[in-house]
Order: structure tokens, then C-alpha cells, then sequence
């Protein structure tokens, strides 16, 4: 969440970053912020004043009974036990408004950074890097969805998917099923050099969604366990951002960097009967995601080191990309700043986003209370998040089965994958066959 002092100090720089978002409604939420904020003071205030107000009672009390004056020092014990009565009226107050403060907060998304351009939606993005490693044009052979090449190859049956889960559920079959594993694989073992390999649970509290930001926002578009108050991540990165959840992290220890293959879950809530053939949408699909905490220092460099080590991999892949940078009025609600990778798939005829890469600044922190400290330093700071997506399987998948599409209707390995395929270097309906 935002910096309630920083809005309390200095509430015009705050409003006029927020205004950025293209959201009116947004100042709105600032301004009973700041009511809610002034009002708790207020209430300290008052408090501080009483508890002054009974502790000279009290001593008026003592001298009087020193002095055989019981009547004068009753009639204090009741005027006392009256500003006790108050005093009480004001405590349930400060807590009534401190958790309608936390809420409001809660809702309040990150604010931009100073470089972000403004835009009022994804229209708005713009293109920094690429088109790269685009041909000057396609073949009709690739030019055909990936869903139709996956059935008639046997490794997609989102139909028998449908069977056993319901809508939106896909399902890849023998090499499919092997290259979305392989797709993961490769995602690790590229980023193993730097970050720590975690497997977290796919069940967190909701303690834990809150951290990250998709509670209480977005609650509708995560999958929810009533009975033990669990949710499904959406993303491996809300188990990692609360790994070190209300610690404090020695600062010449970061960055820490953690990685993680994870199944994800999402209702994709409002998309039905859009993008949801093949692989472009889906309920549970598999992701590697890279996360690191870091100094507000080191921020801006790890931002830099995550869409480089991205992009890198896409590249590997040999899959036509570009680099977006997200403008205002199109940055998630915890985002500080973001750059999306895309990738084209021909047969789709459609730009595919295939990774986000964020910086949180310090708002995720801030929620799951990760602090750092220096040596030497009387107090601590709250410490910053970034994360992205190292490799989301079903665009990729989908972009690789469209681009790499030959003439027979074969689909060739991408070499990189190559060895993680028991030997497969094409998939066809003979090498299907055999699987």
C-alpha cells in the first residue's frame, strides 16, 4: 500500500501522481484517507489529553485524601471514572477508523514512477524495443491457430479437458505435454545461476494474497476455498513475495533472488467467449516465475536484470518479440513500473503478452511488513519487489506451435528445447505415434 505519511505530508505530489492512473475516482479514495488519517490523530490526540486530565485527578485524589477530605476526593473519582468512560468511547473510535483507514488503503493502488508515460489504457503502451527476430513475412502453413494444429497432431484435447474440469481448462497429450514441461525446465535452468529454485505451496492464507495485492481487489478473479480459508495462487509470486513476510533482512544481504515453477490459477473472471480457444486462456496453466527483494537502490538495476534475463529466453526461442513499456492508465494495481514481452503468433494473427516484468516499489512490502536494515543504521526502511514472468507455458506454447508450423503440418522444436525432449526434433502424427 501507498505511504499514508508521505500522503499526510505532502498530499498534492500524491494526488497528482495518482491522477497519472486516468481513474478520477481514485481522489476521491485519497481524500478519505486523508479524513480517516487526520481523524485518527485526532482521536490520539484527545486520548493523550484525557489520560493528562486522570493522571492529574489522580494525584488531586491522593493529596486530598492526605488531607481527610473524602468528599473532595470522591467527588474527582467520579469526574475521573467519567473521562475513563470517554477515554474508552475514543479507543473503540481509533479502532473503527484505523481498520476503515487499512481498508480504503487496501483499495488504493501503487503510484507511478516519475518515467512511466501517461496513457489511458493498453492502447496507450508503447513499443521500446522490436519488433525482433520477425521474418519479412509468414507461410500459409503457418498461418493456421495453434488449436487446430494441436488436435491434429494429438497434443491438444482441451475437449476431454472440458470433461474432467469444466470450461477453460486445457490439456496437452504426449509431446505437447513434453515441451510444456521442457518450456519450464529451460525457464530454470536459465535462471539458476542467480536465483534460489522454491517449490511454495499452491494454497496460501489470505494474509498472503492481501501482501501481494490481490486481496481484497481482486477476489473475484482467484480461486477460494471457503472451508479453510485458502486461496489457489494465481501466480508463484504471492507465495514468494511473503517468504520473508514481517521480517527484518540484513540490507548487505540483498538482493535475494527466488525462482519457482508453479501451476497458477485464475477465473480469468469476464473473459469468457474471449481469446478462450486453444491455449490463449485458461483457468490452471504452468509458469516459472523470478522474484527478488531489494534496496529502493537496487531497485531500478534488478528491473533492468529481470527484462533482460526475459527477453533473453524468448529470444533463445527463436519466437518473434517486442518490449512494451506500460503506460499509466494501464499499470496493475500494485505496479510501480512494467514492461510486457510479447510475442506474435501467426496462425492467431495476434501479439501475445508472454511475460510481465514489474517493480512494486514498496508497496508490497509495505503490506507483508519485509523491512531491511543497514549495518550501522538506527532504523530500517521497508525493502522493494520486483518479479516476472521467466516463462507463462500456453502462449508460448501456442506461439511456438505457429511459428515453427512446416508445410506438412509437423511442427518443428525450437533447438534450445531440443534437449529436454527425449530426443524428439519434430513433432508429427509418426513421432505422436511412437510417444
Amino acid at each position: 500500500m501507498i505511504d499514508v505519511r508521505l500522503l499526510r505530508s505532502d498530499p498534492e505530489f500524491v494526488k497528482a501522481a495518482m491522477a497519472r492512473r486516468a481513474k478520477p475516482a481514485l481522489i476521491h479514495d485519497l481524500e478519505q484517507a486523508q479524513h480517516l488519517d487526520s481523524r485518527l490523530r485526532d482521536i490520539t490526540n484527545e486520548r493523550d489529553a484525557l489520560r493528562a486530565q486522570v493522571n492529574g485527578l489522580s494525584k488531586d485524589v491522593a493529596t486530598m485524601r492526605r488531607n481527610k477530605d473524602e468528599s473532595g476526593a470522591e467527588a474527582l473519582m467520579t469526574q475521573s471514572r467519567a473521562l475513563g468512560e470517554t477515554e474508552k468511547k475514543l479507543a473503540s473510535e481509533y479502532d473503527e477508523v484505523s481498520l476503515a483507514l487499512r481498508e480504503v488503503l487496501l483499495m488504493i493502488p501503487n503510484l507511478p514512477h516519475p518515467e512511466v508515460s501517461d496513457g489511458n489504457g493498453d492502447k496507450d503502451n508503447k513499443v521500446i524495443k522490436g519488433p525482433l527476430q520477425m521474418p519479412a513475412q509468414f507461410a500459409d502453413h503457418q498461418r493456421v491457430p495453434h488449436w487446430e494444429t494441436g488436435v491434429a497432431l494429438g497434443i491438444l484435447d482441451n475437449e476431454r479437458a472440458t470433461k474432467i474440469s469444466g470450461s477453460m481448462f486445457t490439456m496437452q497429450r504426449g509431446l505437447g505435454a513434453t515441451m510444456a514441461r521442457a518450456l519450464c525446465q529451460l525457464a530454470l535452468d536459465r535462471n539458476a545461476d542467480a536465483f534460489e529454485e522454491i517449490r511454495p505451496p499452491s494454497l496460501v492464507l489470505t494474509s498472503t494474497l492481501i501482501a501481494t495485492g490481490q486481496l481484497p481487489k481482486f477476489a473475484d478473479d482467484a480461486f477460494a476455498i471457503e472451508r479453510d480459508d485458502l486461496w489457489c495462487i494465481p501466480t508463484a509470486e504471492v507465495p514468494l513475495t511473503s517468504l520473508h513476510a514481517s521480517e527484518t533482512l540484513n540490507a548487505e544481504d540483498l538482493p535475494l533472488r527466488y525462482m519457482a515453477h508453479t501451476s497458477c490459477f485464475r477465473r480469468e473472471a469476464g473473459s469468457a467467449g474471449r481469446d478462450t480457444r486453444g491455449m490463449l486462456r485458461t483457468h490452471e496453466f504452468d509458469k516459472v516465475e523470478i522474484l527478488a527483494l531489494t534496496t529502493a537502490q537496487q531497485a531500478p538495476e534488478m528491473l533492468i536484470e529481470l527484462t533482460t534475463r526475459v527477453e533473453s529466453t524468448i529470444a533463445a526461442l527463436g519466437l518473434p518479440y517486442r518490449v512494451l513499456e506500460i503506460c499509466t492508465g494501464d499499470l496493475g494495481q500494485s505496479h510501480h513500473r512494467s514492461f510486457d514481452i510479447e510475442v506474435y503468433a501467426p496462425g492467431c494473427d495476434q501479439w501475445l503478452e508472454v511475460s510481465s516484468i514489474s517493480w512494486f516499489s514498496d508497496y508490497q512490502a509495505r503490506r507483508a511488513e519485509i523491512r531491511c536494515k543497514h549495518a550501522g543504521a538506527k532504523g530500517s526502511e521497508i525493502a522493494h519487489t520486483l518479479n516476472a514472468s521467466a516463462l507463462a507455458v500456453p502462449r508460448v506454447w501456442a506461439a511456438i506451435l505457429e511459428n515453427f508450423r512446416q508445410a506438412d503440418g509437423s511442427v518443428a522444436i525450437p533447438e534450445v528445447l531440443q534437449p529436454y525432449m527425449r530426443g524428439a526434433k519434430v513433432i508429427s502424427n509418426r513421432s505422436q505415434a511412437k510417444s
